[in-house]
């Protein structure tokens, strides 16, 4: 409708024209149909200064925005800061050049040296200030002969050229030398007017490269970008790290930053994964083993837990690795296992067992390595192993064998998938297990057989001769839980000690596994050459440095690599891993598969796999049947042959030649152990040991009467 205003209605009552109502002023108007479209130039204005309000509050321009009126509001300090940079920039290659002039450093060598009493020591700084003094010198003599050399050539030519220039017109002279000259002309004059600007930007360039020199080294350049960092809880810089190193309580250090030294950075501190990583050349006098056996104190001067602190020696004892993690990043597990829900897995590109302290999942390796895991009961020893077995397990052409010495259900869901599985704490798994290992040995012999058969010999079994059938090179890996049970067996340890080691240096080559886990990582339980020899170390919460080098290796320990910082329960799931990847350690937080409280994530993935054995077109081989016990006593009796007394290496011979798989091997010692559990004892004659005839049958008769 139009424009309406108040319109007041008058009557008249003159006769002539009759009763007529009056309306108020007139307006010329146009009556609008409100159903028709209205017109939107005023919504259009609208929905514009709403979009421009909406723009100017947007994150990017509120952003933009704020810094450009900080960086307005901090000019003078800027310009004040620039200023300081600039002359301190100058101040430190003054310092430089007289350091470098005077020989300093060597002279400051020479007084500790003299100060110490160490006379080696000055009289090597003192040989060196002299030999360098004489190398300048002779090098500043060089320069001279040659600027006098160029001197002598190019003043005469100079001068030739300038009388000619001076006493010939251009008219007269040959033509190649008249454009020689012109070009001299052109060079001249394009030098004349480059150099003022040249002079110029020299002072700018200077200013510059000072300013570079003098900055400070604040994380992120904060006064150029923006006022606070929204990671400063978390990040560390070098003159952070410098900073803690110099409140260490090391002699050496804290002297070194008291004259002013600064610290070589070989890799500057980066961000690498979930923390950041430095890499120090250390000076003279301290060692890495030095600052790592201050660990608590750098975590506490960084400001972190110590787990989230790891100094490391590196290629060089003079060499430090250091990566602190970010705050709180290693708290919480590693997640879902990737192959929980789906998926198949290939032993040769390994198995996912945790997350980095980098924050990148690890893909264990398996084919051409052995494991060795431990630490305390409770710490996820177990669950570890059972990863490594599950993602075998996933593999079709594996094959899975598993001994548990001790009573544990861990393993039980493993049952449709496993070709060997025994439990037990009792004799008969120790015997099993050791029969196991010597099965393992002859396979291993018989596959580098085939090996040497096949065109040019390969040195190992690929993933190719894998898949062949026909070659039985499938990959065969064996789990032994517990083990120290196995080898601190009083009658079968010794045995299994020797097989085991065997099938650690040489089965790896031939798709041979061995994985041994453990709670006890001692000298006594653990044989230390299965520590020298296995390929890829796990070490969870232990309680000592010595549990901690018998699991992860000699030296470890002092090197800073210590299973003994995780803290019992808090860092359960958590451990210190060697050989895993190419770096010297790595802290992992291994991927935990529940199975116990009535939560079962495990069996449905060994059923999988077997299904995925089962499309592959393979079968998975019955375990063996238990077999029958073998009577020590009566295998004595047996190779005595009546006589009345025979030495015990003759024993040996006859039983190994009578049953070759079960006494092949056999020392005097457990001979006489398999004996003494019947009452009978070696004794001497003729200064040589024997068995008699009498002992062995009356224990046998003895026996039977029973």
């Amino acid at each position: 409708m139009a424009d309406s205003l108040p319109i007041k209605a008058e009557r008249t009552s003159d006769p002539s024209i009759g009763e007529v109502e009056h309306v108020g002023p007139v307006l010329e108007g146009e009556l609008i149909d409100d159903s028709l479209p209205q017109p939107r130039q005023r919504k259009l204005r609208r929905g514009f200064a709403r979009r421009w309000k909406h723009a100017q509050r947007a994150e990017p321009v509120t952003r933009a925005r704020s810094v450009v009126l900080y960086r307005v509001r901090k000019a003078p300090q800027d310009v004040a800061r620039l200023v300081w940079f600039v002359l301190r920039g100058n101040w430190r290659w003054l310092v430089k050049f007289w350091t470098w002039a005077t020989y300093a450093d060597l002279r400051a060598d020479a007084r500790r040296a003299r100060l110490t009493g160490d006379i080696e020591a000055r009289r090597t700084a003192q040989e060196l200030i002299r030999s360098d003094a004489t190398a300048r010198w002779a090098k500043a003599g060089i320069v001279l002969r040659r600027l006098a050399i160029t001197a002598r050539t190019v003043a005469p030519v100079v001068a030739i050229l300038w009388t000619v220039e001076e006493f010939m017109n251009r008219e007269d002279m040959w033509p190649w030398l008249a454009e020689f000259y012109a070009e001299l002309e052109v060079l001249w004059s394009g030098v004349a007017r480059v150099a003022p600007l040249a002079l110029c930007a020299v002072p700018a360039v200077w200013a510059l490269a000072a300013a570079f020199e003098g900055r400070d080294r604040d994380p992120g350049a904060t006064w150029l970008v923006h006022p606070e960092r929204q990671d400063a809880a978390s990040w560390v810089d070098e003159r952070m790290v410098s900073k803690a190193w110099a409140h260490l309580g090391i002699s050496a250090l804290t002297r070194f930053f008291k004259e002013g030294g600064e610290l070589a950075y070989i890799v500057a501190a980066r961000k690498d994964g979930d923390g950041t990583y430095v890499q120090v050349r250390l000076h003279l006098g301290v060692t890495a083993d030095m600052v790592t056996a201050q660990r608590p104190k750098l975590a506490a001067n960084l400001g972190r837990a110590t787990l989230e602190t790891w100094p490391t020696t590196g290629e060089e004892d003079g060499i430090l690795d250091l990566w602190i993690a970010d705050k709180g990043a290693l708290n919480g597990g590693a997640g879902v296992w990737p192959l929980l829900p789906a998926g198949r897995v290939d032993l040769f590109n390994g198995v996912p067992f945790g997350l980095t302290q980098r924050g990148r999942i690890i893909n264990a390796p398996l084919i051409g390595v052995n494991w060795l895991i431990g630490g305390r009961p409770g710490q996820g020893k177990s669950s570890a192993l059972r990863t490594l077995l599950l993602g075998a397990a996933l593999d079709p052409t594996a094959e899975l064998w598993a001994f548990i010495m001790g009573e544990s259900p861990d393993f039980a869901p493993f049952t449709p998938r496993l070709s060997r599985y025994r439990i037990g704490l009792d004799d008969a798994v120790a015997e099993a297990t050791l029969r196991a290992l010597a099965d393992l040995l002859t396979e291993m012999e018989r596959r580098g057989k085939v090996l040497g058969r096949r065109p040019g010999s390969p040195p190992k079994v690929s993933r190719k001769l894998a898949d062949d059938r026909s070659l039985g090179l499938h990959p065969l890996v064996c789990a032994i839980d517990e083990c120290h049970e196995l080898f601190q067996h009083p009658e079968y340890g010794p045995a299994a000690a020797e097989t085991a080691v065997k099938l650690i240096k040489r089965g790896r080559k031939y798709g041979i596994v061995v994985l041994l886990a453990t709670q006890s990582p001692t000298r006594d339980s653990i044989p230390r050459e299965i520590t020298r020899n296995v390929s890829c170390s796990v070490a969870f919460s232990v309680a000592d440095q010595i549990a901690n080098d018998g699991l992860l290796g000699s030296g470890k320990y002092r090197a800073g690599i210590r299973a003994t910082e995780l803290r019992p329960n808090v860092d359960r799931g958590t451990c210190v891993a060697v050989g895993v990847t190419d770096a010297a350690f790595e802290l992992i937080r291994t991927f935990y598969i529940p199975f116990e409280d009535g939560i079962d994530q495990v069996s449905p993935v060994v059923t999988r796999a077997v299904e995925a054995v089962a499309e592959d077109g393979r079968e998975i081989v019955a375990a063996e049947p238990e077999a029958a016990s073998i009577d020590h006593l009566a295998d004595v009796a047996q190779v005595l042959r009546g006589e009345p007394r025979m030495r015990t290496q003759e024993v040996l011979s006859r039983l190994a030649d009578h049953n070759p798989a079960d006494y092949d091997g056999w020392t005097p010692s457990r001979l006489a152990g398999a004996l003494a559990e019947h009452g009978v004892r070696p004794a001497k004659s003729h200064g040589l040991m024997v068995i008699r005839s009498d002992d062995v049958a009356q224990a046998l008769a003895a026996r039977d009467s029973e």
